[in-house]
């Protein structure tokens, strides 16, 4: 009974994480960027969020305000990337590294409560079902918008970027916009997920970010796995995206329950997205080992 009175908050925490494993999935697969400044994103977004409320900004301006946070936090990604011909992924570092000082400015310290009974929130721990359906609506119109933008042309020349960004450049396509583009829609949403995932708490924490990379790619890994009979239409991967990060926290849910220790959840976490990371390869070397076997018996 305990463990199903706690699938409902488990539910809940995963829709609002599979809204940030979404702008993981943008850079992560279709960008084919290893973007780390999600870990400084989410809670950026998440310090401005809360810091507008707590100061009578209405919730809805908030959740804006959050998502342009996080649209200029990928912008300066995107800019240390493109400008300066920094590696990607020390890029998001650099930016992550950023946002921890931005961040404890914005709040002023480390932990900045923002409770239910005090401010107007979106969502509450206090009313799961009610928080359940705005998460899911939420997700639906995430989705939506998605799927409609990536098939404009310009979101038609983000993904070709991130199949071959040799052809996109001979086809005419600025890969350098695109990216830039793509990194500040990620953390957008990324930021905007911090910003619900606030109010649902009730609080925002300088370290509420660390790990949420590796959350992301499991949610994906695991997305990809759920949805790998379905067709390969993109509206269904990002929904596989979503129901990834529920399962995640329902697996998450389910370790408490019978006992074992949450410290090391993340790093299962690590191993599971390293195995489902690794498997393509280690195939791909078994299967070129056979034929080379095969090919030398052959010519005996």
């Amino acid at each position: 009974m305990e463990l199903l009175s706690a699938l409902p908050g488990a539910v809940a925490q995963g829709l609002i994480w599979g809204v940030m494993a979404i702008g993981v999935y943008i850079t992560y697969k279709i960008l084919d960027i290893a973007d780390l400044t999600v870990d400084g994103s989410i809670c950026t977004g998440a310090t401005v969020c809360t810091m507008l409320m707590i100061n009578g900004v209405p919730v809805w301006l908030a959740l804006i305000a959050a998502a342009l946070s996080g649209i200029l936090a990928g912008a300066l990604t995107g800019a240390l990337h493109i400008l300066l011909g920094i590696p990607a992924i020390l890029s998001g570092i650099l930016t992550q590294l950023v946002l921890w000082s931005v961040n404890l400015k914005i709040m002023g310290k480390a932990n900045q409560p923002l409770s239910a009974r005090n401010y107007a929130v979106l969502l509450s721990q206090m009313d799961i079902p009610m928080s359940i359906v705005i998460l899911l609506i939420c997700a639906v119109l995430l989705v939506t918008l998605l799927y409609l933008f990536f098939g404009t042309e310009l979101g038609a020349g983000i993904r070709a970027t991130g199949i071959n960004p040799a052809m996109s450049r001979a086809q005419g396509i600025n890969t350098n916009v695109t990216k830039l583009i793509g990194l500040a829609l990620s953390n957008g949403i990324v930021a905007f997920s911090g910003a619900l995932l606030c109010q649902y708490q009730g609080y925002a924490d300088i370290s509420m970010g660390k790990g949420a990379v590796v959350i992301g790619l499991a949610a994906v890994v695991i997305g990809e796995a759920v949805i790998s009979k379905l067709p390969p239409n993109f509206a269904i991967r990002l929904s596989g995206v979503m129901v990834g990060a529920i399962i995640y926290y329902i697996v998450y849910q389910i370790i408490i329950f019978i006992g074992l220790d949450t410290d090391l959840l993340r790093m299962f976490s690590a191993i599971v997205v390293a195995i489902f990371l690794g498997a393509p390869y280690v195939k791909k070397q078994i299967a070129s080992r056979r034929g080379i076997q095969k090919g030398g018996k052959t010519n005996a």
